[in-house]
């Protein structure tokens, strides 16, 4: 079994003194999702992304979900690790999500694009007409205390267990609108993180998470706005700052949008009217 942390040997300097030293790092490890569905059992490979190896069924479910390809939890039939390579470590490195066989799955979704990368160089207003398409508005009516806020990335960090080992994960929480701690998942990938959580939550039937808080370690980009959207998130509190397109893609879906928690001070940048100052 894979760990999320990993030995590796160093030269650790201090004073102007050097000694051998084994540090641990956050394990970085390729997860391939594959895609099983219909009567004859269509093998689809979907994507391929870099992760810390740990509930990753919850990771490749929260995926397909914020795709749109999953509907309901009651199409999935089976969720396994590969076994055709012949190798452990790919048979690791490998998640098949098998479909209930009477299931339509529309794999015109897999070629969708929500332009998640920031290098992508398409256009804001394709990127936010995509998205909306599958998002409706939030109607989130829960309340938030300023006080609340300003506790929840010490609440995260303090539940960050491999983080205190290596320094070197990027976190998501999942946290009821009166402050309590319900979910933390930690990756390399901030994406991976969130996906972990939803996925988390799609399979034990907790989703549309509409009267819950997202806290995330570092910045919000557009694409964890767009997954906590679909998983009907309609508060996202973070230590770092958002992106334009972020926040323009909250406000157009009437999301609260929660950055640079540090200390008492943070900034609201839509959804202002959820918060009890």
């Amino acid at each position: 079994m894979q760990t999320p942390v990993a030995s590796v040997a160093c030269i650790k300097v201090e004073e102007g003194q050097s000694r051998p030293f084994d540090d641990l790092l956050a394990a970085e490890e390729p997860l391939e999702i594959r895609l099983v569905y219909g009567a004859d059992r269509v093998v689809k490979p979907v994507t391929v992304t870099m992760r810390t190896p740990g509930n990753d069924f919850e990771l490749a479910v929260g995926f397909l979900f914020t795709e749109g390809i999953l509907q309901s939890w009651s199409d999935v039939k089976l969720i396994r690790y590969c076994s055709d390579s012949g190798k452990r470590t790919e048979n690791n490195n490998v998640v098949k999500v098998e479909m209930q066989p009477q299931v339509t799955v529309d794999v015109s979704g897999l070629e969708r694009n929500f332009y998640t990368t920031s290098s992508c160089g398409v256009c804001g207003k394709s990127s936010m007409d995509s998205v909306r398409r599958f998002c409706a508005p939030s109607d989130a009516s829960f309340s938030i205390k300023s006080e609340m806020i300003t506790r929840l990335p010490e609440l995260l960090k303090s539940n960050q267990v491999v983080f205190k080992r290596t320094g070197g994960l990027h976190a998501a929480a999942l946290v009821s609108s009166e402050g309590q701690l319900l979910l933390v998942r930690e990756d390399v990938g901030r994406h991976n993180a969130l996906d972990k959580i939803i996925g988390a939550a799609f399979s034990s039937g907790q989703t549309p998470l509409n009267n819950h808080i997202l806290v995330l370690s570092g910045r919000i980009s557009f694409e964890l706005v767009q997954k906590a959207a679909m998983a009907g998130i309609g508060a996202i509190v973070a230590v770092g700052a958002p992106s334009s397109l972020a926040v323009d893609l909250a406000k157009s879906l009437n999301l609260t949008l929660i950055g640079f928690v540090r200390d008492q001070h943070f900034n609201v940048y839509c959804g202002a009217d959820r918060i009890i100052f």
